[in-house]
């Protein structure tokens, strides 16, 4: 996560000299502040003209991203040496460092013509339908934390009984965007499971978060070779919880289509089930594992980031008809939840989201819960605390591999029943060469590559490998 949201103004940040002036980190980031002087100086003149006020000011004790677009220009400029940099920064501090700036500089011009830049929303007024699960908390703690009305959006969030509702909503239009399961769109756009729609996944809302919670009565049984005969539940079909759980038992010599049952569950309905023995454990979102220890109905067996860590779960998602008919609207949304996927990233931040979060209206859940999930610091179920600061975590960027894993788990359980293109499919959905170019605008380092190797219980995926790593597994469906 450090290395998607960087910030030129902490004194331990440093970047390599990867461009042609041996300023930035990258050529893109060089391009990107060539690209916003022509702005900085147009708003030079407008300060200077009309005496603007210089001061950029604070939200909650740390810089919104949005302005570290300009303000980053700024420290480059004036400090092409990183050493330097640095050195400055922690000579005077962060603090007297960006009053020194802004004394030098109208940043908030600057801000001003940046933000204006766009063009004017053509939609203001948006509705997006979101599960009540910790996965969801960028697009929910955007709504009371003011992130939505930052970029002039009057967002009602609206709470949903569960994902198929979310995507019958959101096909009918009557969402302009949701909080949908990472392969969800990618279901939507191929036609698997229900009407086939262009559909968009610009961002991932959460890596990690999730985990396999059992019945109390089931202690014993730790060994997945000892469930055969149990009844699970999952979140949704199109779900990383389904493949997740499906790799999981079937890498212990499980069929999970003959050796134990997986049924579908609202994530809100998962803890009275558990109670009423209905299932013998499920594996789900948060705060509904934390929820059933809570309780003192269920134990967490496992944190799914123990099976693939930096797996993603939840995502940001919109049709491809609401993306292009209203491009501003758009951007101003995508930027509105970049940023809150940012402020939730960073753990100082993760007591006060749990507060904004938990009430009645968002998650319904006591704050305790939610707080032991955002900070990693939890009771198991098992007489233990446990201090996992990064089981649950935000990052934004939505990687094409990620996309192309989904698609194979998807072919090799006969979710999808003829051969695909893979990185084609990924491609069209994950919107990942975009979400680069908004970050860089906003003044992240988002990765430069969209496709990398990602490691499933000790075993390599190769993207370039689709078709052959479907079709490698003794227990599947091709």
């Amino acid at each position: 996560m450090s290395s998607t949201f960087t910030n030129l103004f902490d004194p331990n940040v440093s970047r390599s000299s990867g461009c042609s002036c041996g300023g930035h980190a990258t050529q893109a980031e060089h391009d990107a502040a060539v690209a916003t002087d022509a702005v900085m100086a147009r708003a030079q003149a407008i300060g200077n003209r009309n005496g603007q006020s210089l001061r950029t000011p604070d939200r909650h004790g740390d810089e919104a991203l949005v302005s570290r677009t300009v303000e980053s220009t700024v420290m480059r400029a004036l400090f092409p040496q990183d050493a330097t940099r640095r050195d400055f920064l922690r000579a005077v501090g962060t603090a007297t460092a960006i009053s020194a700036v802004a004394a030098a500089f109208p940043l908030d011009a600057a801000k001003a013509l940046a933000s204006e830049a766009a063009g004017p929303l053509e939609k203001t007024r948006l509705r997006i339908g979101f599960i009540p699960i910790t996965c969801a908390t960028p697009i929910i703690m955007a709504h009371p934390m003011g992130f939505y009305e930052k970029y002039g959006l009057d967002v009602d969030v609206v709470k949903t009984a569960g994902w198929a509702v979310v995507r019958d909503m959101s096909l009918a239009g009557e969402y302009d965007a949701a909080h949908m399961l990472t392969p969800m769109p990618l279901a939507i756009s191929l036609g698997a499971g229900s009407t086939a729609a262009p559909w968009t996944m610009p961002a991932v809302e959460n890596i990690n978060g999730q985990a396999i919670t059992l019945h109390v009565k089931h202690k014993d049984k730790r060994d997945p070779q000892q469930w055969k005969g149990m009844r699970f539940a999952v979140p949704f079909e199109f779900s990383m919880h389904n493949f997740l759980l499906r790799y999981y038992v079937a890498e212990h010599g499980l069929d999970p289509d003959t050796d134990i049952q997986i049924r579908v569950l609202p994530p809100p309905e998962m803890v009275a089930n558990l109670r009423a023995e209905n299932v013998d454990g499920y594996l789900a979102p948060d705060p509904f594992n934390q929820r059933a220890v809570f309780d003192g109905v269920g134990f967490i067996h496992l944190l799914t980031k123990e099976i693939w860590d930096g797996h993603p779960c939840c995502a940001f998602s919109a049709s491809r008809r609401f993306v292009t008919e209203n491009p501003n609207t758009f951007q101003a949304l995508f930027k509105a939840i970049i940023e809150a996927t940012a402020y939730s990233s960073n753990p100082d931040n993760r007591a006060e989201v749990a507060k904004a979060i938990a009430p009645r209206a968002y998650l319904n859940q006591p704050e305790t819960v939610v707080a032991q999930v955002l900070t990693g610091t939890f009771a198991d179920g098992l007489g233990n605390v446990q201090r996992v600061p990064d089981r649950i975590d935000f990052d934004p960027f939505p990687w094409h591999s990620m996309g192309v894993w989904i698609l194979t788990q998807m072919r090799r359980w006969g979710y999808i029943t003829e051969d695909i293109d893979y990185r084609k499919v990924a491609e069209e959905v994950y919107l990942a060469t975009d979400a680069q170019k908004l970050m860089r605008e906003m003044g992240l380092t988002p990765p430069e590559e969209t496709y990398k190797t990602h490691t499933i219980m000790g075993r390599e995926f190769d993207p370039d490998e689709a078709d052959a790593y479907a079709r490698s597994f003794p227990i599947g469906r091709v």
